[in-house]
């Protein structure tokens, strides 16, 4: 018998040369898929077998060993958007029996269920921003997708470290809002559940569902696109696509005419779970999260009997956080991530204008600065945060070196890198060196954000810089608020020439002054706005 496994694992080693430097145990769970020679396309799903093995002896888990966590049919596919561009494929899994209806399986110690998803991290070098982020969400939130790390073989080819993880979808273990049935056309029962989201064009069709008809801010030519993703578009009728574009229109319309700190209850308390928002802000914020606010951004409306107020979250996506990104400014540990528009305002999606508003109210900043102060006494604490990263790298120390083997991509450049390490422990490092700087950025700048608890105008508190992409011979508009006798605006050009003599700017709240630019080629400009003494506010303008 001895013999003639040992045979068995020679032939299946030679038939299978790419088999992950000869890939046969591992310390995580092993996924084993198999497409019996079919291609997997970015849809339909195709039929195929998956086998998940985790033993629970505490020894290493081995190809050869029988499945003890799944063994049967699932429907996959291809995930994701820009994420499909990299070799290394995330793919959409789910579990099917052989008659292709849904099969609800609890995996790796998650809730049972049939839709999941296997993300693959390849310009994430460290391995761990997307588990990193949903741990942490999972911490503040009512629920965040649960993570496991696995190591997958497909078609006999290993390919590498994975990440299963739960799928957003209406469920008592998931996004936990009222089951809508196809009849619950009128009354109570047409108000929820619903669940949305704000991303591309990608949707229920062409546009998404439907479209925001007010811009994002003002001077912007960008569009927002909701998703109906709960009810499916198979499931729902009319009269429920119809309810939850009204409501959200009628939210829309009453934040567009609502002015913040004009006293008594601001009116978003009566249509939004402010609590929500604000832990969704925190966790995109201290991941200065470059897609935050206006990429996968999820929210959901349950029934009015259990909750008539919108409900922000859960959160998805983080590939593109924790400093990997070497545009619109996601390298920095400083910064707001939700002013993404005024750094890449020209950006085909940018964030909606409810941000802006919330984030200009007394009462939202207040709940803000409070919130953030009470993670980082507790859960969010250094020491804490600390241990989250160390545990995580932990987990992968071993795999990574087989995932690096099957993918070289250490030293080299993998869009968007702004940090290039040599080896995987230069990159958690890089990570954790992030992390900590940006909590002490939020330390001290958050509690600003509480414009009653500072002495008035200790900064220039606002600023945005408008049209950007700026046409050429248009005028600039800079919308600001300076209580200081001296503050004054520059422009330079991309060698450092100045294009503008300094102009005075005059005082006020919410100013908005027109500069009148000189002709100026096409390319990249910097502003610079001093203000008192010695504090300056520096921005980039593109001239189209």
């Amino acid at each position: 018998m001895k013999k003639v496994l040992t045979c068995f694992l020679f032939i299946f080693l030679f038939l299978n040369k790419n088999f992950g430097q000869n890939f046969t145990t591992s310390n995580l769970p092993i996924v084993l898929i198999e497409t019996g020679g079919q291609t997997i396309w970015d849809e339909p799903k195709i039929m195929a077998t998956m086998r998940i093995i985790a033993r629970t002896d505490g020894q290493p888990n081995s190809i050869f060993d029988a499945p003890n966590v799944y063994n049967g049919q699932i429907g996959i596919e291809y995930r994701g958007q820009s994420s499909q561009w990299y070799d290394k494929k995330p793919y959409t899994i789910e579990l099917r029996n052989a008659d292709t209806t849904d099969r609800a399986v609890s995996l790796l110690g998650m809730p049972e269920e049939s839709d999941w998803a296997l993300i693959q991290p390849l310009n994430d070098k460290s391995l761990m921003r997307d588990v990193l982020a949903h741990h942490l969400a999972g911490e503040i939130m009512d629920w965040a997708p649960r993570t496991r790390y696995c190591e997958v073989v497909l078609n006999g080819n290993y390919v590498g470290v994975y990440v299963l993880l739960e799928k957003i979808k209406r469920d008592a273990n998931r996004v936990n809002i009222a089951k809508l049935e196809e009849k619950d056309t009128a009354d109570l029962k047409l108000t929820g559940g619903y669940l949305l989201s704000m991303d591309k064009w990608f949707g229920g069709g062409p546009g998404g569902d439907w479209a925001s008809i007010y811009p994002p801010f003002q001077g912007s030519t960008a569009t927002t696109f909701f998703q109906l993703i709960y009810p499916k578009p198979e499931d729902r009728t009319p009269q429920q696509l119809s309810y939850i574009k009204n409501h959200l229109h009628d939210f829309e319309k009453a934040m567009a005419d609502w002015q913040p700190n004009n006293g008594g209850t601001p009116i978003y308390e009566d249509w939004i779970d402010a609590s929500s928002w604000i832990n969704f802000l925190l966790i995109n914020e201290i991941s200065k999260n470059t897609d935050g606010y206006r990429l996968s951004s999820y929210f959901s409306k349950d029934r009015d009997d259990r909750d008539p107020r919108l409900k922000m979250g859960p959160v998805w996506d983080f590939n593109i956080a924790f400093g990997i990104g070497d545009y619109c400014e996601g390298q920095f540990t400083s910064g707001w991530a939700k002013d993404f528009n005024d750094v890449c305002g020209g950006d085909s999606w940018v964030i909606h204008f409810w941000w802006e508003k919330l984030c200009r109210d007394t009462v939202f900043q207040k709940k803000t600065v409070a919130r953030w102060q009470s993670l980082r006494q507790t859960i969010w604490s250094n020491d804490r945060l600390n241990f989250t990263v160390d545990s995580l790298a932990g987990v992968i120390s071993e795999a990574q070196f087989r995932n690096f083997q099957r993918w070289p991509v250490l030293g080299q450049y993998v869009w968007p890198n702004s940090f290039i390490g040599q080896t995987w422990q230069q990159e958690v490092d890089y990570l954790k060196t992030f992390l900590k700087n940006r909590v002490a950025w939020m330390d001290a700048n958050v509690p600003k954000l509480d414009l009653t608890a500072l002495p008035a105008f200790p900064d220039l508190l606002y600023t945005r810089v408008f049209p950007n992409p700026l046409p050429a011979g248009q005028a600039l508009v800079l919308e600001f608020s300076n209580d200081f006798d001296v503050a004054t605006f520059s422009l330079f050009d991309s060698a450092g020439r100045q294009v503008i003599k300094s102009e005075k700017l005059p005082k006020g709240n919410r100013v908005q002054h027109k500069i009148q630019l000189p002709s100026l080629g096409s390319g990249v400009y910097f502003y610079k706005i001093n203000v008192g003494n010695d504090q300056v506010k520096e921005g980039k303008i593109v001239v189209q």
